[in-house]
């Protein structure tokens, strides 16, 4: 009796630290490489900021889902499935912290990756038959895109936070190359319009490199391979830089779950 007792004890304390586990929030990630690199695990070196932001987390307290994937765009990240797996999954009071527009620029339609998406933030739509899918597509917008994953993750009673870009280590004039005038630019609008929290990476981190780096200095710090993805320290930087933008939202729900300031 006493060892039947003592089993049903302990199934039901295992029961309730799993109830305990369930019901902490998760933070989804959702972009490209620069997030995660490959299998997120720094193969070749190369790492993305989602690989290493639960440092600046209590992960006792939130779950860190980094389902970022290298190559894709606001647009085929979505047309791929991935984001319906997601939002199937988006509970109230999770978040989802998101990044597009690297490769969004790349063509509409081919035989290579047929990823690219609509320049700005309106309605207009192109219908292709995609010569890489083989299936009939509608384009929409990199706007229309960003929209629509905020406006699922309120729906699901979580909480959106759009990021611009990260910059790439490329200069001009011993300035850092900005999207100012397009994806960080349209991802702002978005989310005032939606309503959503917005942290400008792009200008955030570009004026940190500019303050401490140059083109070739910031190449053997962060860029081994290219202009584009960064090594264990870059990435780390890039986190920070996260974390640091979440700290100065107004009212973001999300500040409670990040450890003390971490440097």
């Amino acid at each position: 009796m006493n060892l039947l007792r003592y089993v049903i004890f302990s199934c039901l304390v295992l029961f309730c630290l799993a109830g305990m586990q369930t019901q902490r929030p998760t933070l989804y990630l959702i972009g490209d490489s620069t997030i995660r690199n490959g299998s997120g695990k720094g193969v070749d070196g190369l790492w993305g900021w989602g690989s290493v932001i639960g440092e600046y987390f209590d992960t006792s307290r939130i779950h860190i889902d980094n389902q970022a994937i290298g190559g894709r765009s606001s647009r085929t990240f979505l047309t791929e499935d991935r984001w319906d797996k997601i939002k199937a999954k988006l509970k109230p009071g999770d978040f989802v912290l998101l990044q597009f527009g690297h490769n969004d620029a790349g063509a509409i339609n081919d035989t290579s990756r047929a990823r690219g998406t609509i320049r700005g933030i309106g309605d207009e739509t192109v219908e292709i038959d995609n010569k890489l899918t083989k299936k009939h597509e509608i384009v929409h917008s990199y706007g229309w895109y960003i929209r629509q994953y905020v406006a699922d993750t309120k729906a699901s009673g979580a909480v959106p936070i759009v990021c611009s870009l990260v910059p790439r280590n490329v200069w001009k004039d011993n300035k850092v190359v900005r999207a100012s005038d397009n994806y960080a630019q349209w991802a702002a609008q978005i989310a005032k319009a939606e309503g959503a929290f917005f942290i400008d990476l792009n200008e955030n981190i570009a004026h940190q490199y500019e303050a401490g780096f140059t083109e070739e200095t910031l190449k053997a710090a962060f860029f081994p391979v290219d202009h584009t993805h960064t090594n264990l320290a870059g990435a780390q930087f890039n986190a920070r830089s996260v974390t640091e933008g979440l700290r100065q939202l107004k009212n973001c729900p999300l500040q409670p779950y990040l450890k003390s300031q971490k440097r």
